[in-house]
């Protein structure tokens, strides 16, 4: 904590890793200051055309509020590509070799060693696809599965930026029961094992939540997974 005897937002006690359902696991102050503005800045250059930062359209003609960009391969309503098919066509950019290994640490992080600070060893997994979505103030996510992979790894979530509301569902439908949590900036969520396709959204955001020392506007959320699709279609 720097030397200071409570955490800057002011909370008595720092908040721990928590398993939220089985599989699905919170752990909070993940990603450091300088690993944080690194990945600001590596999204910076991701979102600039070609293949850059889009609105999304749904099938029914409507728009999703958060904005997004894609990396390995390019997710559309509901499928996958290796051009940005519904913005301008371009090549998808390839996925960053270091972000497939920060999933991998993630999920080491998320489910072996975190409770005690023990080294763990990264995921044997091949985190091949990025989507990274911006959040502005009134932006958010309705409740949805990611169900367009065929690995079952687990996916990983990295917050930047304002806090959001998370809301984290089951696997039968989109309502009741779920939990609602903060994702801070810093903050990992994965989910895998039961809990990979259960249904979750974003539906709210807290502007002006961000740390001041990281100069974002909004929130990012770098969304980590693994297809196993091979060759996706263009």
């Amino acid at each position: 904590m720097d030397g200071e005897l409570f955490p800057a937002d002011g909370e008595l006690f720092p908040r721990g890793r928590t398993e939220i359902a089985p599989g699905a696991v919170h752990v909070p102050d993940w990603l450091g200051p300088g690993l944080q503005r690194e990945l600001l800045d590596a999204c910076r250059a991701w979102a600039r055309p070609p293949a850059g930062l889009r609105t999304v359209r749904t099938p029914g003609g409507g728009t999703m509020t958060a904005r997004q960009v894609c990396l390995g391969l390019h997710w559309y309503p509901y499928g996958y590509a290796r051009t940005a098919v519904d913005g301008d066509g371009a090549p998808v950019k390839p996925m960053p070799g270091r972000l497939a290994e920060l999933g991998r640490e993630a999920v080491a992080a998320a489910y072996g060693g975190a409770d005690t600070g023990a080294p763990a060893e990264p995921a044997p997994y091949a985190y091949d696809i990025a989507l990274i979505n911006f959040y502005e103030g009134d932006s958010r996510m309705g409740m949805h599965r990611d169900a367009e992979e065929k690995s079952g790894a687990p996916v990983v979530s990295l917050s930047l930026g304002d806090t959001c509301v998370f809301r984290f569902g089951n696997t039968a439908s989109r309502g009741r029961p779920y939990q609602d949590l903060r994702l801070r900036s810093g903050d990992l969520f994965v989910f895998g094992g039961p809990a990979r396709l259960a249904y979750h959204g974003v539906p709210k955001v807290l502007p002006g939540t961000a740390p001041p020392w990281l100069g974002l506007t909004g929130r990012l959320n770098i969304t980590l997974r693994v297809g196993g699709l091979g060759t996706a279609p263009d």
